[in-house]
């Protein structure tokens, strides 16, 4: 299944489609304007901002995890989001957080839920137009039930490391092997035993994901087997989704996501953290 569309597709099925921009900045970063107001500046027609920070469990110190299904369902009704419709999400630069939206959406059983190929800029460079201002829309029921299988708590990961089960980390070179530091202050770098790196960047060119063949070639050179289970994981679980969708492009059987990621694995008393 392909799990991308192109501009020309949405172009083509707007008025049918709903469509979120799902922008976050990365941890650490100092944009000097906030994806929100980027959003109001200039969106695709008739797209709503999908504010993944507000849209995560707040119950928690760790970042972005996953709202209980109740309260997640509430907001997303309250903005108008119809769980039964086909929905595209992408993001203003780049590939970071829409696959997380993506993601976050699929794990709340919404299953016709795509990736803008190219995000906003795609759309841009292809002469279509955009609009300004803030999309308000009527509320609608959407109904969310977790899919338990998508998403891994500690110890679920905790049982999959003792199984050498096949577990990918899409943090950077330097922070999986421990000589480059993390962005969140007090967590120290390092990776779980037996994890595979995968950097993120490496499934992605020029702001889009690589092809199909590509990114089996990427995944194949690392020991990936797609036809056995994987697990994602990365700083707190926005790049993990990344993988995951590329995962899902090359043709991967299926793929969990370990929602608390780095941010909380590096702070449990008992996890081992291996440097190389």
């Amino acid at each position: 299944m392909n799990h991308l569309v192109t501009v020309s597709w949405l172009a083509d099925h707007l008025n049918e489609t709903l469509v979120l921009d799902a922008t976050l900045a990365p941890p650490g970063s100092a944009l000097p304007v906030t994806p929100r107001a980027r959003y109001e500046a200039k969106h695709i027609p008739g797209a709503i901002f999908f504010d993944i920070e507000d849209l995560s469990d707040h119950a928690t110190t760790l970042p972005h995890m996953l709202s209980p299904a109740e309260a997640f369902a509430s907001k997303l009704s309250a903005l108008g989001v119809d769980s039964d419709r086909t929905i595209v999400v992408y993001e203003q630069e780049g590939v970071f957080s829409a696959p997380r939206a993506w993601w976050m959406l699929r794990t709340f059983s919404v299953r016709k839920v795509y990736v803008l190929d190219g995000g906003l800029s795609a759309w841009v460079e292809n002469g279509l137009p955009t609009e300004s201002g803030a999309v308000a829309r009527e509320p609608v029921s959407f109904h969310a039930t977790l899919d338990q299988e998508a998403v891994k708590d500690f110890a679920q990961l905790q049982k999959l490391i003792s199984e050498e089960a096949q577990i990918v980390d899409a943090r950077s070179a330097g922070r999986f092997a421990g000589s480059a530091p993390e962005p969140r202050p007090g967590i120290s770098s390092g990776h779980m035993p037996g994890a595979i790196n995968i950097p993120f960047t490496d499934l992605i060119e020029k702001g889009r994901y690589k092809s199909a063949e590509e990114l089996r070639k990427v995944f194949s050179a690392k020991g990936v087997d797609l036809e056995q289970p994987v697990t994602t994981t990365c700083g707190s679980g926005v790049t993990a989704a990344v993988v995951g969708l590329g995962l899902e492009i090359a043709g991967a059987e299926s793929f969990s996501l370990y929602d608390g990621s780095w941010a909380e694995y590096a702070l449990q008393p008992d996890a081992v953290i291996q440097k190389d």
